[in-house]
């Protein structure tokens, strides 16, 4: 796909509304923020343990995932990735975005984006384990109850983001 080609998006302010009622409803609701990594990694847990039960339930970390009374997927955060995903295809049909394709752009093959792509998530992933929550349960849910830990997180983030982004962007030119 060419990046030079006009894309219609949502417009971000109403967007950002928008994100903004489905927070205040998870809250309501709920009784939690919004946040994707738990999902994440109640996923991967239920991998690891279709191929190696034995060492999962042994695992003092992850045992507790699959030693319980619950299923490992009962929990609201798998229904919210759902939730998300269907909202995505809602969202990409919508705006007339809906089709298959890799952007890239200059000197920054599909394969290479894929690879960045998949690079920078995994990165993501494993920085969420630690920090114990992802970007949106950070920013969103952490910001919107004046978290300092997550204003710092997302200060963190933007400042990566802002250094690394000349790197790449003469790699997209």
């Amino acid at each position: 796909m060419n990046t030079t080609e006009e894309q219609k998006f949502w417009n971000p302010y109403l967007a950002g509304i928008a994100l903004g009622l489905v927070l205040l409803t998870s809250f309501v609701v709920m009784g939690w923020g919004l946040g994707s990594s738990g999902a994440a990694n109640r996923m991967a847990v239920l991998a690891a343990h279709s191929v190696a039960p034995a060492a999962v339930e042994s695992n003092p970390y992850m045992g507790k995932y699959v030693n319980g009374e619950r299923h490992i997927l009962d929990d609201w955060l798998v229904f919210e990735v759902l939730g998300v995903f269907l909202g995505g295809i809602v969202a990409a049909y919508s705006a007339g975005r809906m089709k298959l394709g890799v952007l890239s752009g200059g000197r920054v093959t599909p394969r290479t984006r894929l690879l960045l792509a998949f690079t920078g998530g995994t990165l993501m992933g494993i920085a969420a384990r630690i920090a114990r929550g992802c970007t949106s349960g950070q920013a969103l849910s952490g910001g919107a109850l004046l978290s300092t830990g997550s204003w710092i997180f997302m200060l963190a983030v933007f400042a990566g983001g802002y250094a690394i982004a000349p790197l790449l962007r003469r790699q997209w030119r």
